[in-house]
């Protein structure tokens, strides 16, 4: 069985990141050791009912395919609401927020951070 690209550069479980990735989307608002869910301006000037549609729709996305989550990782999608595409990526950080994590699929070493976006914020 060949690697990944991520695989090959992390060293990481692409399977038990994207369960990783599944888990942390699933829950709003995050544990605080887990990570940060956010959003831009633009998704936010859609109004409130707007922004919880959208925390809703990722909690339960599964709409992964090779031209949104290349990896296989499940760490970027995107859906529609209201008309508006709407885009959710997850970024690992290290546990301070200051780097890529080294070991993305280790929860001890990583924070995750979702942001939500318009296509406009691309």
């Amino acid at each position: 069985m060949s690697q990944t690209a991520i695989e090959e550069e992390y060293s990481v479980d692409v399977k038990l990141l994207a369960q990783q990735n599944d888990a942390f989307r699933a829950v709003f608002p995050a544990p605080q050791n887990a990570g940060r869910w956010l959003h831009t301006q633009s998704v936010a000037a859609m109004g409130p009912t707007f922004v919880m549609k959208a925390y809703a729709a990722i909690g339960s996305y599964d709409d992964f395919n090779t031209d949104i989550d290349p990896y296989g990782d499940h760490a970027m999608g995107k859906f529609t609401i209201e008309g508006e595409t709407v885009w959710f990526k997850i970024d690992c950080y290290d546990v301070d927020y200051h780097y890529g994590s080294d070991q993305p699929d280790n929860p001890e070493m990583t924070r995750r951070v979702l942001t939500i976006m318009l296509s406009r914020d691309l």
